[in-house]
């Protein structure tokens, strides 16, 4: 394992841009852009605050172990698995909301 030293001044652009995603959360959850396209923007926005915890919070970005990428990938494949099983169930429920109808 090599160590990293992650400048304090890196740890505050990490989170200034950690801070700035949050309030474009906040600020397009008020934007009417239909149900699916806001749950898919959100998705995407979340994914961006994921990825920068995982790159630089977490070090991941200057890990040098192929293992760490296989670990992620399949983690994220998982995640995409559930994702579209969880799709699939919504989609075939109809679209009254209620069960039964």
């Amino acid at each position: 394992m090599s160590e990293h030293i992650f400048p304090i001044r890196a740890c505050f652009l990490v989170w200034i841009a950690l801070m700035a995603l949050m309030i474009l959360t906040v600020f397009l959850s008020t934007v009417p852009m239909g149900h699916a396209l806001n749950t898919i923007v959100a998705l995407i926005i979340a994914s961006m605050k994921a990825a920068l915890v995982l790159l630089f919070f977490m070090h991941l970005k200057y890990e040098s172990y192929k293992l760490s990428g296989v670990v992620f990938g399949a983690g994220l494949f998982w995640l995409l698995i559930l994702f579209g099983l969880s799709l699939v169930d919504y989609l075939s429920r109809g679209t009254s909301g209620v069960p039964g109808h």
